[in-house]
């Protein structure tokens, strides 16, 4: 924040072509000005109304000559900012001099100071939150103001973008990712519901986020203000925590509270910053707060019982399948050697996709209506389950007539829907090291004899359905996803969207080693995608290639955010399937034995819009097409790119 002193100087100003009976705006000394123009000469009054701030720049000058606000038509005189004879508010009046070489106006230095924003940002970033995603607006401009000194001072990035749902689904992608939280940043009103999706989305997959939000001064909060709403009332469902910032004295510690209940409880925290506060002064010494010390390890060992009875049905079992849910995904490698070792087979829920890798000779995909018939028959044929991080959700199907063994670090996930045989709290990855080291090492080559036959077979059903096109000459999906396996490199993040192009993507794409997916999961939200593929870029900064799949309908809830990847360089390929309708619509209102009913879309040329947006874009119609296009589309560095696919509305 900005106080003026008590020394001035004087600033050279361009009014332009002001003329006589005018007035106008212009920037000196830090601080916006209402320069005006009658035939007494100059005047220089600060833009601010004292009534609202409402900005007397843009007023005008009537025909008794006084300044009018363009607001609420307040009024005063131009020289010196006096109001009318019984009003009480006088305007910020500064000298002005018309000097040969031009005009000049006498202002107080603005000296920086610190805000109670800048106090708070200053926590958040020493709590390792380094991105933020939001849009600037009236009422939390002094909070964008902190932010903007922090990234000058290279200790966050923030991402400004096109709408704050975007900014919600983009921090909520950039948690999935890495298990840390960006923060998302609105207005009051408007600005701060617009987040409550993408919120939601965190919440139920349980990634950790933080969300500030602006709100109206706190004089008129409670009888009905412009943009006012009770946003407590509002985020207290979907907030674990939430807190209005009033002053500096505690304000550190409200900060400090919020990132520690986002990243415990992987749930969502919330700050409400009135706009009056953001303008306050922060403490001169205030105190630090440190992430030392506030947050334990998460590095919990099972109790010993509990894993002795893992251990003696793992050691009896011939067949055992190892079930990895999305909670396992920071544990990939300890996973696949502790499958290695037993030669278990290792199956994964739709949102665990990519934890296992395809081509490793123990991995048969995901299981349930995003999966694979190979899991589906290896599921049917295991005589224990080792289920590590997944929540058992009725879309993926995991046995509940199989002897299991469930292993999570939240005690209020091990056996929420039925009991277990074993159930084990501890974290994931020091569990499965413990059981690595007192199992007997196998080797049961049936099994993956067993795996190799059955993915030979799916391959072989895959390569047929690829070939097929629909009545209109549309190729099926496997054709793009039997192409996009080949040409997306290891190591790859891919967000990817709710509708039919997801189910497609679960059946038909291979995954490579290091490569993740992150999706709306519990919440299914359309358009998740692209804003998502923003956040996994951030988190990146570019070093792992960002591949998004989407659907056309699912690309258009946040089309306008390509613009936001074109302004930060971010070199996301987005793979967009055009059938021109909600597929996956037409497929329930079918399966519900219900006529087909306004689910066509008309779309534009998505590559062409790509292309007028400053990225690049290819349209691909006839599959032999394909690859050249989407190896094309990834080679491009530094814009993003587009890759329309003309495809079935139908998935098989």
């Amino acid at each position: 924040m900005h106080e003026p002193s008590t020394t001035t100087e004087w600033h050279k100003i361009d009014p332009g072509e002001l003329a006589v009976g005018h007035i106008t705006t212009v920037v000196a000394g830090k601080r916006a000005l209402a320069i005006s123009r009658t035939e007494n000469g100059w005047g220089a009054l600060d833009n601010h109304c004292p009534h609202q701030g409402g900005p007397l720049g843009d007023g005008e000058i009537d025909e008794r000559g006084w300044v009018i606000c363009p607001w609420h038509g307040y009024e005063y005189d131009p020289a010196s900012g006096a109001p009318p004879e019984g009003y009480g508010d006088d305007a910020s009046c500064f000298n002005i001099e018309e000097r040969a070489d031009g005009l000049y106006v006498e202002l107080p230095v603005m000296v920086d100071k610190t805000s109670i924003m800048d106090q708070m940002v200053d926590v958040m970033t020493d709590w390792g939150i380094d991105t933020v995603f939001g849009m600037v607006g009236h009422s939390n401009l002094g909070l964008a103001e902190a932010l903007e000194h922090a990234e000058e001072d290279g200790r966050l990035r923030y991402f400004g973008i096109r709408h704050e749902g975007a900014a919600a689904f983009a921090a909520s992608g950039y948690a999935k990712l890495t298990g840390k939280p960006a923060a998302c940043f609105s207005i009051a009103g408007p600005g701060a519901t617009n987040l409550l999706t993408g919120l939601w989305d965190a919440k139920v997959d349980r990634v950790p986020i933080l969300a500030l939000t602006g709100q109206v001064n706190t004089q008129v909060l409670g009888p009905g203000a412009f943009q006012e709403i009770p946003t407590a009332a509002a985020f207290e469902a979907v907030a674990e925590w939430s807190q209005t910032v009033l002053l500096p004295d505690n304000a550190s510690e409200l900060m400090a509270l919020a990132i520690k209940h986002a990243v415990v409880n992987r749930d969502v925290a919330h700050l409400i910053f009135p706009d009056d506060t953001q303008d306050l002064p922060g403490l001169e010494n205030p105190p630090p707060k440190p992430i030392e010390g506030r947050i334990s390890t998460i590095g919990i060992s099972p109790p010993p019982a509990e894993l002795d009875r893992a251990v003696a049905l793992l050691e009896g079992a011939d067949k055992p399948v190892i079930v990895v849910g999305n909670g396992a995904r920071p544990y990939r490698a300890e996973i696949i050697a502790l499958a290695e070792k037993i030669d278990a087979t290792v199956l994964s829920t739709f949102k665990a996709k990519g934890i296992i890798p395809d081509d490793h000779p123990l991995g048969t995909g995901p299981l349930g209506r995003s999966g694979t018939p190979i899991s589906a028959a290896v599921m049917g044929l295991a005589d224990v389950l080792l289920v590590f991080g997944a929540s058992f959700s009725n879309h993926t199907g995991i046995s509940k007539n199989k002897p299991t063994i469930q292993v999570d670090f939240d005690r209020m996930m091990l056996g929420k829907f039925h009991s277990v045989d074993v159930p084990i709290w501890g974290e994931i990855g020091v569990t499965c090291r413990l059981l690595a080291d007192r199992l007997t090492a196998r080797d049961r080559p049936e099994i993956r004899d067993d795996i190799a036959d059955r993915k030979h077979r799916w391959r072989e059903t895959k390569q047929r359905r690829a070939q097929m096109v629909d009545p209109k000459g549309r190729m099926h999906p496997a054709r793009l996803f039997d192409v996009l396996s080949r040409v997306v490199p290891e190591h790859a993040v891919m967000p990817v969207d709710v509708g039919n192009n997801t189910y497609a993507y679960g059946h038909y794409f291979e995954t490579k080693p290091g490569q993740d997916v992150i999706m709306s999961g519990y919440l299914g939200s359309i358009g998740f995608a692209f804003p998502a593929a923003l956040g996994a870029w951030a988190a990146t900064r570019g070093a792992r290639k960002v591949v998004s799949i989407s659907g056309d309908g699912g690309f258009g809830q946040y089309l306008g955010e390509f613009t936001t990847a074109v302004k930060y360089e971010m070199d996301i390929t987005h793979v967009l399937l055009n059938n021109d309708e909600l597929g996956k619509i037409s497929r329930e209102q079918i399966g519900a034995y219900r006529p087909v009913w306004q689910t066509s879309l008309v779309n534009p040329n998505f590559a062409t819009f790509a292309d007028n947006c400053g990225g690049v874009g290819f349209r691909v119609e006839d599959p032999a097409d394909l690859e050249d296009a989407l190896t094309a589309a990834l080679a491009v560095t530094g814009k993003p790119s587009l890759v329309e696919v003309i495809t079935s509305a139908r998935d098989v």
